[in-house]
């Protein structure tokens, strides 16, 4: 990979399932070190983009890129390898309800033994300190944590095996605006402590503009607009527009109403 090529690099990807298309020419790039923010309502097709990245869905065209390598085009076992540089953060942290916190974490590096058993109750604590959870947590059930404690875990067991590239899907969901105003910043210190790029999609316009370097919204599985996350409020888009700031009249609501 050269300096100037993205980390991701996504052109005219194209998804349906039956009649039902879900994505439609998708077309971007992200660049190493960069945060973008994708939102869009539900059905607009941006957890299926996250899994076509993530290799867990094939594509119908179009081309996928991670550091120059196309992986629609790799093999399955290159596509898993790719997919253990990958760090994700689950919509409901999604942890393990069987194994405790410590286990949770590390799972990644266990399953692909970059790491002995032996050492990862230690590891797990270091990871945890990065979100600010003290070490007792690590011998805890996700059944025993509140929902901002399972999110902190969750976002340590994305962050454990130090990925180039972190995927967040609806990192602030049932959260409390202040707890997700502290998940946001702790997501925000991770990637940067890292350099990681990152890929988040999210309802929450709050959090949009706190984790994001630039934005863009899916509609119809299309993507009608990308900027600077700073501008999602006053992006000019009347689909963005009213998407933002939950109008009921507009664009989109005038197409349901047909």
């Amino acid at each position: 990979m050269t300096s100037t090529t993205p980390r991701i690099r996504i052109r005219d990807l194209h998804k349906s399932f039956g009649s039902r298309t879900v994505l439609d020419g998708i077309t971007f790039d992200v660049p190493a070190g960069m945060s973008l923010v994708i939102i869009g309502g539900s059905g607009s097709g941006k957890s299926v983009l996250l899994r076509c990245i993530l290799g867990l869905i094939t594509p119908d065209s179009g081309s996928i890129e991670i550091n120059g390598e196309d992986i629609v085009a790799a093999s399955e076992q290159r596509r898993e390898k790719l997919r253990g540089e990958i760090g994700m953060l689950f919509q409901n942290a999604a942890l393990f309800d069987s194994l405790p916190v410590w286990e949770n974490v590390t799972f990644g590096l266990l399953a692909q033994k970059r790491i002995k058993r032996a050492d990862a109750r230690q590891k797990a604590a270091s990871v945890l300190a990065q979100v600010g959870l003290d070490e007792s947590v690590c011998d805890l059930y996700p059944s025993e944590l509140s929902g901002g404690m399972q999110k902190r875990v969750g976002l340590a067991r994305a962050i454990a095996a130090q990925p180039e590239i972190l995927f967040f899907d609806e990192p602030t969901t049932g959260l409390d605006p202040i707890m997700g105003a502290i998940i946001d910043g702790l997501i925000v210190d991770c990637v940067k402590t890292l350099g990681s790029t990152a890929i988040a999609i999210t309802h929450d316009m709050a959090s949009a503009q706190r984790i994001g370097d630039q934005a863009a919204m899916l509609y119809k599985g299309r993507m009608v607009w990308q900027g600077a996350a700073t501008s999602l409020m006053n992006s000019g888009n009347p689909l963005v527009d009213q998407f933002t700031h939950g109008r009921r009249e507009g664009p989109i609501s005038m197409e349901l109403r047909k």
